[in-house]
Formats: structure tokens, sequence, C-alpha cells
């Protein structure tokens, strides 16, 4: 079973995230911001990182590039979620390593075409 980590500070948007990704069969962790995330996966790695830009403590796009600079922090795929929808930050997370990205709010269709664009279903 493939592992999705949902890093939100929104505990909605953690619930949401997690009920439709696991209709796809992925195993769901949960953090609520950049550093719980970074010490899940410097633990273990996910297959895959649902990632929102904004939280306290550790933003999105710092965590990225602690993540992409980790052993093997290169292979979890991620999709960023986000409010932000201007070319320039989507074009500074991709430059981050971020695989996608999805637009908030989102719904089961959207996170589905964007996993399979990056092959994770």
């Amino acid at each position: 079973m493939k592992t999705c980590l949902v890093v939100d500070d929104s505990s909605v948007i953690r619930k949401v995230a997690r009920r439709i990704l696991e209709g796809f069969e992925f195993q769901i962790l949960e953090a609520e911001d950049g550093e719980q995330a970074l010490t899940a996966c410097q633990k273990t790695l996910p297959d895959a990182i649902l990632l929102d830009w904004n939280m306290p403590k550790m933003d999105g796009y710092d965590f990225l590039k602690a993540l992409r600079r980790l052993p093997g922090g290169d292979r979890p795929k991620v999709v960023f979620c986000t409010t932000e929808n201007d070319v320039a930050h989507i074009a500074r997370a991709l430059h981050a390593g971020a695989n996608e990205y999805i637009m908030k709010p989102f719904d089961k269709d959207i996170v589905e075409a964007k996993f399979h664009e990056v092959g994770l279903i």
C-alpha cells in the first residue's frame, strides 16, 4: 500500500484529503506544519506528500527544500495544495521540487487527476 503524508495546518483539509486518498488505497500520515512533516520524513519517506504552502513554524516551501536535501528526499512525489494562484508562486514551488500543484478548494476528481499525472494512481 502506498503512503501519503498530508501536511496542512487545517484539520478540516487533512480530514477531507484523508477521505479522498484512502479511497485510492493510500495509507495516510498527517502533519500540522512543515516541522512535523520533516520529522516524519526523516523517519520514513512516504510515496506521496500533499503539501500546504502557508503554515506556522515551517511553511511548505521551506519544508520542500529541506525534504529534497534528505537522503532519498528526491523520491516522494510532492503535490502542493494552495490558495495561491499566481504564476510566480507556482513556478517557485515547481522550481523547489514540487511535482504538481492543486488549488484549494479541491475535490476527488482534482486529486485523482493530479496524482495520476505524477504516476501515483
